[in-house]
Protein backbone atom coordinates (compact mmCIF):
# COMPACT_ATOMS: atom_id res chain seq x y z
CA UNK A 1 0.00 0.00 0.00
CA UNK A 2 1.42 3.47 -0.95
CA UNK A 3 0.19 5.67 1.69
CA UNK A 4 0.09 9.37 1.39
CA UNK A 5 0.16 11.00 5.11
CA UNK A 6 -1.37 14.09 3.72
CA UNK A 7 -4.88 12.31 2.46
CA UNK A 8 -5.30 11.43 6.43
CA UNK A 9 -8.72 12.45 6.95
CA UNK A 10 -7.89 13.39 10.73
CA UNK A 11 -4.21 14.53 12.28
CA UNK A 12 -4.13 12.33 15.70
CA UNK A 13 -3.27 13.59 18.54
CA UNK A 14 -0.12 12.58 20.49
CA UNK A 15 1.61 13.50 23.45
CA UNK A 16 0.51 11.55 26.44
CA UNK A 17 1.53 8.63 28.17
CA UNK A 18 -1.57 7.39 29.66
CA UNK A 19 -3.63 4.39 28.48
CA UNK A 20 -7.12 2.99 29.43
CA UNK A 21 -7.09 -0.77 28.96
CA UNK A 22 -10.35 -1.80 27.45
CA UNK A 23 -11.53 -5.61 28.59
CA UNK A 24 -12.32 -8.24 25.97
CA UNK A 25 -14.95 -10.23 24.99
CA UNK A 26 -16.26 -12.35 22.17
CA UNK A 27 -18.78 -11.37 19.94
CA UNK A 28 -21.57 -13.18 20.00
CA UNK A 29 -25.49 -11.66 19.40
CA UNK A 30 -25.95 -11.98 22.98
CA UNK A 31 -22.58 -9.99 23.60
CA UNK A 32 -23.11 -7.16 21.25
CA UNK A 33 -27.08 -7.04 22.41
CA UNK A 34 -27.39 -2.78 22.10
CA UNK A 35 -24.57 -2.31 20.09
CA UNK A 36 -25.37 -4.63 17.23
CA UNK A 37 -25.57 -8.42 15.81
CA UNK A 38 -23.11 -11.21 13.87
CA UNK A 39 -23.62 -11.39 10.29
CA UNK A 40 -22.91 -14.13 8.28
CA UNK A 41 -24.39 -13.43 4.76
CA UNK A 42 -23.80 -9.33 4.42
CA UNK A 43 -25.68 -9.66 0.79
CA UNK A 44 -29.14 -9.88 2.38
CA UNK A 45 -28.77 -7.54 5.46
CA UNK A 46 -30.51 -4.53 5.89
CA UNK A 47 -28.60 -1.31 7.01
CA UNK A 48 -30.71 0.75 9.25
CA UNK A 49 -31.52 4.22 7.61
CA UNK A 50 -32.16 7.58 10.65
CA UNK A 51 -34.83 9.89 9.23
CA UNK A 52 -33.55 13.61 8.68
CA UNK A 53 -33.92 15.40 12.46
CA UNK A 54 -36.60 18.06 12.14
CA UNK A 55 -35.48 21.53 12.94
CA UNK A 56 -38.41 22.52 14.64
CA UNK A 57 -41.58 21.65 15.56
CA UNK A 58 -43.18 20.79 12.50
CA UNK A 59 -42.06 17.07 11.82
CA UNK A 60 -40.16 15.92 8.57
CA UNK A 61 -42.91 14.21 6.37
CA UNK A 62 -43.00 10.36 6.59
CA UNK A 63 -42.08 10.01 2.86
CA UNK A 64 -38.50 11.92 3.08
CA UNK A 65 -35.62 12.38 5.39
CA UNK A 66 -34.54 8.86 4.73
CA UNK A 67 -33.78 7.90 0.62
CA UNK A 68 -30.03 8.96 0.90
CA UNK A 69 -29.44 4.93 0.62
CA UNK A 70 -26.29 3.34 1.38
CA UNK A 71 -23.09 3.20 0.36
CA UNK A 72 -20.53 0.28 -0.14
CA UNK A 73 -17.42 -0.52 -0.48
CA UNK A 74 -14.00 -2.30 0.55
CA UNK A 75 -12.75 -1.03 3.94
CA UNK A 76 -8.85 -1.38 4.26
CA UNK A 77 -7.04 -1.65 7.33
CA UNK A 78 -2.61 -1.96 7.13
CA UNK A 79 -0.29 -2.16 9.52
CA UNK A 80 3.25 -1.10 8.30
CA UNK A 81 5.59 -0.78 10.59
CA UNK A 82 4.63 -0.06 14.13
CA UNK A 83 1.13 2.04 12.69
CA UNK A 84 -2.16 1.41 11.38
CA UNK A 85 -3.66 3.06 8.44
CA UNK A 86 -7.30 2.42 6.87
CA UNK A 87 -8.58 3.39 3.54
CA UNK A 88 -13.07 3.47 3.40
CA UNK A 89 -13.20 2.68 -0.59
CA UNK A 90 -17.15 3.14 0.26
CA UNK A 91 -16.57 7.19 1.25
CA UNK A 92 -13.05 7.81 -0.53
CA UNK A 93 -11.72 8.53 3.18
CA UNK A 94 -7.64 7.38 4.59
CA UNK A 95 -7.41 7.22 8.03
CA UNK A 96 -4.39 6.91 10.65
CA UNK A 97 -6.13 4.72 13.35
CA UNK A 98 -3.57 4.07 16.22
CA UNK A 99 -0.34 1.97 16.72
CA UNK A 100 1.23 -0.80 18.68
CA UNK A 101 3.30 1.26 20.76
CA UNK A 102 3.66 5.18 21.56
CA UNK A 103 3.66 6.98 18.79
CA UNK A 104 6.39 8.62 19.10
CA UNK A 105 8.56 5.73 19.24
CA UNK A 106 6.50 3.88 16.21
CA UNK A 107 7.72 3.12 12.74
CA UNK A 108 5.28 4.25 10.05
CA UNK A 109 6.55 1.61 7.44
CA UNK A 110 8.35 -1.57 7.07
CA UNK A 111 8.01 -5.22 8.77
CA UNK A 112 5.41 -5.48 11.20
CA UNK A 113 6.66 -6.31 14.48
CA UNK A 114 4.43 -9.00 17.16
CA UNK A 115 1.95 -6.73 18.51
CA UNK A 116 -0.64 -7.26 21.29
CA UNK A 117 -2.71 -4.28 21.32
CA UNK A 118 -2.96 -0.89 19.40
CA UNK A 119 -3.74 1.87 21.16
CA UNK A 120 -6.81 4.23 19.40
CA UNK A 121 -6.83 7.78 19.82
CA UNK A 122 -10.08 8.26 18.57
CA UNK A 123 -13.57 7.12 18.02
CA UNK A 124 -17.26 7.27 16.40
CA UNK A 125 -20.29 7.00 15.68
CA UNK A 126 -22.94 7.47 12.69
CA UNK A 127 -26.11 9.30 13.60
CA UNK A 128 -27.51 8.73 9.92
CA UNK A 129 -27.17 4.70 9.60
CA UNK A 130 -25.83 1.83 10.81
CA UNK A 131 -22.92 0.22 9.75
CA UNK A 132 -21.55 -3.20 8.47
CA UNK A 133 -18.39 -4.71 8.33
CA UNK A 134 -17.65 -8.12 7.04
CA UNK A 135 -14.38 -9.89 6.28
CA UNK A 136 -13.47 -11.15 3.06
CA UNK A 137 -11.22 -13.29 3.37
CA UNK A 138 -12.45 -14.87 7.02
CA UNK A 139 -9.98 -12.66 8.73
CA UNK A 140 -9.92 -12.29 12.63
CA UNK A 141 -10.44 -8.50 13.78
CA UNK A 142 -11.08 -6.45 16.87
CA UNK A 143 -12.94 -3.46 17.51
CA UNK A 144 -13.85 -0.58 20.35
CA UNK A 145 -17.24 -0.50 21.07
CA UNK A 146 -19.51 1.91 23.32
CA UNK A 147 -23.63 2.08 23.46
CA UNK A 148 -24.87 5.55 22.47
CA UNK A 149 -24.43 8.84 24.10
CA UNK A 150 -22.45 11.85 23.75
CA UNK A 151 -21.08 11.94 27.50
CA UNK A 152 -18.73 8.98 26.45
CA UNK A 153 -15.88 8.33 28.36
CA UNK A 154 -12.94 5.31 27.94
CA UNK A 155 -14.25 3.11 30.47
CA UNK A 156 -17.68 2.77 28.73
CA UNK A 157 -15.99 0.95 26.31
CA UNK A 158 -15.50 -2.85 25.19
CA UNK A 159 -13.37 -4.59 22.74
CA UNK A 160 -15.43 -7.34 20.55
CA UNK A 161 -13.40 -9.99 18.60
CA UNK A 162 -14.61 -11.89 16.13
CA UNK A 163 -13.33 -14.55 14.37
CA UNK A 164 -14.12 -14.67 10.61
CA UNK A 165 -17.70 -13.42 11.00
CA UNK A 166 -19.01 -9.83 10.00
CA UNK A 167 -20.33 -7.26 12.97
CA UNK A 168 -23.24 -4.94 12.35
CA UNK A 169 -23.36 -2.00 14.75
CA UNK A 170 -26.51 0.17 15.30
CA UNK A 171 -26.33 3.88 14.32
CA UNK A 172 -25.57 6.33 17.25
CA UNK A 173 -22.89 3.12 18.84
CA UNK A 174 -19.40 4.54 18.82
CA UNK A 175 -16.82 2.77 17.20
CA UNK A 176 -13.13 2.24 17.11
CA UNK A 177 -11.21 0.98 14.56
CA UNK A 178 -11.67 -2.31 13.10
CA UNK A 179 -8.37 -4.26 14.17
CA UNK A 180 -6.95 -6.52 12.08
CA UNK A 181 -5.16 -9.54 13.58
CA UNK A 182 -3.02 -10.12 10.68
CA UNK A 183 -1.04 -7.49 9.20
CA UNK A 184 -3.62 -6.74 6.74
CA UNK A 185 -7.25 -6.73 6.57
CA UNK A 186 -9.81 -6.39 3.94
CA UNK A 187 -13.82 -5.76 5.16
CA UNK A 188 -17.03 -5.23 3.03
CA UNK A 189 -18.13 -1.64 4.22
CA UNK A 190 -21.83 -0.99 3.62
CA UNK A 191 -23.15 1.82 5.75
CA UNK A 192 -25.62 4.91 5.00
CA UNK A 193 -24.78 7.45 2.42
CA UNK A 194 -24.43 10.64 4.40
CA UNK A 195 -21.69 9.23 6.36
CA UNK A 196 -22.17 11.88 9.05
CA UNK A 197 -19.61 11.71 11.53
CA UNK A 198 -19.12 12.74 15.86
CA UNK A 199 -15.98 12.13 16.79
CA UNK A 200 -14.14 11.56 20.54
CA UNK A 201 -10.57 12.13 20.86
CA UNK A 202 -8.80 10.38 23.50
CA UNK A 203 -5.69 11.65 23.48
CA UNK A 204 -7.51 15.55 23.82
CA UNK A 205 -10.42 14.73 26.27
CA UNK A 206 -9.31 12.54 28.45
CA UNK A 207 -5.29 12.31 28.21
CA UNK A 208 -4.92 8.78 27.14
CA UNK A 209 -5.10 6.28 24.49
CA UNK A 210 -7.67 3.21 24.60
CA UNK A 211 -5.97 0.34 24.44
CA UNK A 212 -7.09 -2.32 22.43
CA UNK A 213 -6.38 -6.09 23.27
CA UNK A 214 -5.53 -8.26 19.77
CA UNK A 215 -4.94 -11.15 22.10
CA UNK A 216 -8.25 -14.19 22.51
CA UNK A 217 -10.22 -13.78 25.61
CA UNK A 218 -9.65 -15.99 28.08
Amino acid sequence: MAFDPGDIAYIPTTGVRTVHETPLVMATNDSLTGYGCLVDDPATFPIEIVRWPAQGWRPIDLNSGDQGGVAEGVFEFWWKGETLYARNNAVGDSYLFGWSTWPEEARGDGPCPPRDRALIWRANYHPDGGQLFFPTQGQSFVVPLALPGDDVTPDRFTTFRSDGRGIYIHPGVWHGAFVPIDDHGEFLDRQGRVHARVSVDFAKEFGCYLSVPLTTPG
